[in-house]
């Protein structure tokens, strides 16, 4: 079997194969394990920022650093 004449014809399957699934996998419903609650949400408190109060490395020292 010569698979080059066939090319056209495995990508059509292929492609009909993959709108399959996706259609079928697109009526299950999610799991409910990734639904978050917004009282969850609430009760982990205001999100951390991190502040770097440094000054940028210049090229010589970026060279020094490397070495």
């Amino acid at each position: 079997m010569n698979i080059a004449k066939n090319m056209e014809a495995i990508f059509f399957v292929a492609i009909a194969l993959v709108s399959v699934t996706s259609f079928a996998t697109a009526s299950a419903s999610a799991p409910a394990s990734h639904t978050v609650h917004a009282s969850a949400m609430a009760a982990e408190g205001p999100v951390q920022v991190v502040t770097v109060s440094a000054r940028r490395m210049t090229a010589a020292e970026k060279a020094a650093a490397v070495q």
